[in-house]
């Protein structure tokens, strides 16, 4: 799994909250968009950053861009927050 960085200022805090129940269906609030979905991993966009989930024959079983929320059905495996990018600081140093 690539390691991926974002700036999470862009997101706006919020409800968001993730259940998951027997590791066949997971319910994601606070989702604001969703960037990708395969049988094997879906991306989406929460109030709390991008989060991807990986499993197996997933499914889209409830999308709701009204309220926010995603339910994805397969077997789940894991899933994982993309880590915010690093603040840029000036070198102590700088070239002319």
């Amino acid at each position: 799994m690539e390691k991926k960085q974002s700036d999470l200022s862009q997101y706006q805090p919020g409800t968001h909250n993730i259940l998951i129940e027997d590791r066949r269906r997971i319910r994601i609030t606070g989702v604001l968009d969703v960037e990708s979905f395969q049988e094997d991993e879906a991306t989406v966009l929460t109030q709390a950053g991008p989060l991807t989930v990986w499993g197996e024959q997933l499914k889209l079983g409830k999308l709701d861009p009204e309220s926010g929320q995603v339910v994805l059905e397969g077997e789940l495996f894991s899933l994982e927050y993309e880590q915010p990018a690093p603040e840029r600081k000036l070198p102590f140093f700088r070239r002319k």
